[in-house]
């Protein structure tokens, strides 16, 4: 320690309320992200140490710049020691690890040590993280690498300059505070979860690779063209390679400054729910390819129907959110594959995942199982539209979404809102996130989850201007208990757009039985939805239905004796296994409906 350093002020952070402000620079966004494409990383999932930091010292007194050292070598005190022995697996949540951590909303420090061997042929090397709630700050060999906002998107960042050969040591800074100003804010209702709570893989790629590529067909086509997009890590010019061997083909295509577009002649089996045909597609560009299963079908709207390959379809849809009363926000396959098999017992061909992106793996086995999808981002409630940081901070979050999962045809939706009043504010910053959907991705649809004019009771927003699909929210026999005004609300309106009823329900605590007329009986909700479908199954505009929703989650608004903590809109309660009465009435509606 030079002499310099050892007259530096010990306090001096004591009193820095700027100390957060250097490590939310370098900011990974979409435009880092890179494409998975069957590429096998090195997995970093399993045990970290792990500290919590409700204080935020760790960045106050720059604990990642500590050399790591064992205590009888500290030349001075420390507030934090990586080895002391708490450690976390990841993925997981740290809210659902241990009792005493249930309800904490802060910073945490994740740590480990990986080994790095440098490749000739595979070089680069990146880091990916798959989802961290809800800001996460990266530090490699006790340097600062870069920061990500979002909870629930993946993020990557290049380490090839600062791993060297051999052992590395690598911190994670996880922040789960609520805040007005981040998406979604302070106020919601679900679990604020907080953690790695999905894979974290080292890239190890070549010199130039592929960033991203899509394939899709092409809108407006008679289905007899496919639209590609190429993206290489750098500016490069040179030739890439695409094949599908199931239809015989193989096109090679240009590159020029990293970037390729082009139309493909082909005639795919389109992918549909009651066909879920996918391909192998392989994109391949000198030494680097990736492998995508993909459909191919088309999505648009005509008048106030959707249209799915040229043909009216209804969806039949359930919400759902990625909770779970043992592992939170940890979505496993088979938890997955089981949100499905109810589903599907429930006769729905469509999921809205509420609130915010749910894990890659979900769209992807809808594809294999057939089932569509609204993916959205969680401008929820009452964001801070006038807030430029937020709407860069919802840009992006939609941007990470688009592009990790528009190559799923299962999804053909992106909700860009939830139940935002009408203001000047929120229809600017509506605005631009569905300009921004539009220019990611062309060959979907863009919906939002809006409420309805109260003053003339119809459904009305202006920001349907700029919407492809109208979802209405509206809990007509539970929030509000005349009924009748559903009756008057669809027939007071006249909408030009497509209509999916995105929300409607009514909480019922599972086995707490009783007259149709109380509340949180089961009767009571099996009551409610009996009366939704009959008074919507005739309203020609309506082209979907996704009752508030399939299983019991957390929330802790909710402390009345039938909740304790819970939304029980559910048709199935938090166990997961125990169906309510009015599960039956959805699915016999569901099984027996079909659009004239």
């Amino acid at each position: 320690m030079s002499a310099r350093e050892e007259l530096k002020d010990p306090f001096a952070h004591l009193h820095d309320e700027a100390y957060a402000s250097p490590y939310d620079g370098n900011p990974a966004t979409a435009d880092t992200l890179l494409a998975m494409g069957g590429r096998e990383g090195v997995s970093l999932n399993g045990t970290w140490n792990f500290t919590l930091d409700l204080f935020d010292e760790g960045l106050r007194q720059k604990w990642f710049a500590d050399e790591p050292l064992s205590p009888e070598l500290w030349r001075k005190p420390r507030d934090y020691d990586a080895g002391a022995g708490q450690t976390i697996t990841v993925p997981s949540c740290w809210t659902t690890w241990k009792p005493e951590w249930k309800y904490f909303e802060g910073g945490a420090w994740y740590t480990r040590t990986i080994e790095w061997l440098p490749s000739p042929e595979r070089p680069r090397a990146f880091l990916r993280v798959g989802a961290a709630n809800y800001r996460a700050r990266v530090f490699l060999n006790g340097e600062f690498v870069g920061s990500h906002r979002g909870g629930s998107t993946p993020f990557c960042f290049e380490l090839t300059e600062q791993l060297r050969p051999g052992e590395n040591r690598l911190q994670i800074q996880v922040d789960n505070s609520r805040h007005p100003s981040h998406v979604p804010m302070n106020h919601i209702d679900w679990f604020n979860d907080g953690g790695l709570y999905r894979d974290v893989d080292i890239l190890q790629l070549p010199p130039v690779f592929i960033a991203d590529a899509t394939l899709q067909l092409k809108p407006i086509s008679d289905f007899s063209a496919l639209d590609l997009e190429i993206t290489l890590s750098d500016k490069v010019s040179g030739t890439a390679n695409i094949s599908i061997p199931e239809l015989d083909a193989t096109w090679s295509v240009d590159i020029v400054d990293g970037k390729a577009r082009a139309t493909l002649a082909a005639s795919p089996v389109l992918w549909s729910p009651d066909y879920p045909k996918r391909y192998e597609v392989t994109f391949a560009y000198e030494g680097d390819r990736i492998v995508e299963q993909i459909g191919f079908r088309e999505v648009r709207i005509e008048g106030t129907r959707i249209l799915l390959n040229g043909k009216s379809i209804y969806l039949k849809g359930i919400c759902v959110h990625e909770d779970d009363v043992v592992v939170g926000k940890v979505s496993t396959e088979e938890d997955v594959r089981r949100r499905f098999a109810d589903a599907r017992d429930l006769g729905c061909n469509f999921l809205r995942l509420s609130h915010y992106p749910h894990h890659e793996h979900v769209a992807r086995i809808a594809d294999e199982l057939g089932f569509l999808l609204w993916e959205e981002i969680p401008v929820y409630w009452a964001i801070d539209f006038d807030s430029d940081s937020t709407l860069a901070d919802a840009g992006n979050q939609l941007r990470e979404l688009i592009r990790r999962d528009r190559n799923r045809a299962s999804v053909i939706l992106w909700g860009i809102g939830n139940e935002n009043a009408d203001t000047d504010a929120r229809y600017q910053f509506m605005k631009s996130l569905a300009t921004i959907a539009r220019e990611e991705d062309s060959s979907r649809l863009v919906g939002a989850a809006c409420l309805i004019n109260r003053e003339e009771f119809r459904i009305e927003d202006r920001l349907a201007e700029h919407l492809d699909v109208i979802g209405i929210n509206e809990y007509f026999g539970w929030y509000e208990p005349d009924f009748s005004g559903l009756q008057t609300l669809l027939a007071n309106s006249t909408p030009e757009k497509p209509v999916i009823i995105s929300e409607t329900g009514a909480d019922a605590k599972s086995d707490f039985h009783g007259r149709n007329d109380e509340l949180y009986t089961e009767e009571c909700q099996a009551r409610i939805y009996a009366q939704q479908v009959a008074s919507i199954a005739s309203v020609n505009y309506i082209c979907g239905l996704t009752p508030w929703l399939l299983y019991d989650f957390r929330s802790e608004r909710r402390q009345t004796v039938f909740n304790q903590g819970f939304n029980r809109k559910g048709l199935i309660a938090e166990n997961k296994k125990t169906r309510k009465q009015a599960f039956d009435v959805l699915a016999k509606f569901y099984h027996s409906y079909e659009r004239k």
